[in-house]
């Protein structure tokens, strides 16, 4: 039986011909650190969430208020969507999630969908590869000073992203970045949001503050996250 993920917008979307940034988390949390720090370091505002009956049954309290743990973020003048999640999705849900997500880029006419995997690596390297499902997004990631992955295998959602974009035409960079496999492993979120912020125009990071961005994000995803684990345990047995 095929999940059903459920995307539902709170708010009227003009994206057409702009970007959506996959936030959910991949090894570790950087992936969703990385757009959470983008989120509070740029003007972007709630305008929808995500939600399914095979997601752990959840809600994150912010300042008191309470919050389904997948949600879009949009920022209208920079024409950027973000799907922000605290949930680990079970590798069940991958092909659903990937497919809603490319269905929603298609019908908001999203140009590029940009994602991210990470690769553990104790010694800490710095260097971002950029993989591209099309020839023009092969070509944005060497204008954006990213070294083209000739070889390799990507799992998951961005793996999903990256063939469903290569037969439909639609452009998907995925961005293979290196961490130290630790939480919060703050370099690798603020190396992940520059190089996401190189392949926007008009988007910025604010290191000076995503490093305390991303601890008070590292701190949520975890206790989601092990929350949604116990859950999951009983849903999934």
């Amino acid at each position: 039986m095929i999940p059903e993920i459920r995307i539902k917008e709170i708010k009227p979307l003009k994206l057409e011909g702009g970007y959506l940034i996959d936030g959910f988390p991949s090894v570790g949390f950087s992936s969703a650190i990385a757009a959470e720090s983008m989120i509070h370091t740029s003007d972007f505002k709630l305008a929808g969430i995500i939600d399914s009956e095979s997601f752990p049954p959840i809600s994150i309290i912010k300042n008191g208020k309470p919050n389904f743990p997948t949600r879009i973020f949009i920022n209208e003048n920079l024409k950027v969507g973000v799907f922000l999640s605290y949930l680990t999705l079970e590798q069940s849900l991958h092909r659903a999630t990937a497919n809603a997500m490319m269905q929603w880029a298609k019908d908001h006419k999203i140009e590029l969908i940009l994602s991210s995997v990470a690769i553990k690596d104790p010694q800490g390297k710095e260097e971002m590869i950029g993989i591209g499902s099309t020839e023009s997004a092969r070509k944005k990631i060497s204008e954006a000073g990213l070294k083209v992955l000739e070889h390799g295998t990507v799992p998951g959602i961005p793996g999903i992203l990256l063939n469903e974009g290569s037969i439909t035409g639609q452009d998907v960079i995925v961005i293979v970045f290196h961490t130290n496999g630790e939480d919060p492993d703050f370099k690798s979120s603020a190396n992940l949001c520059m190089a996401m912020s190189n392949l926007i125009p008009g988007a910025t990071c604010n290191i000076s503050s995503l490093q305390k961005e991303a601890e008070k994000a590292e701190e949520v995803i975890k206790e989601a996250h092990e929350e949604s684990t116990h859950l999951k345990d009983s849903m999934y047995r």
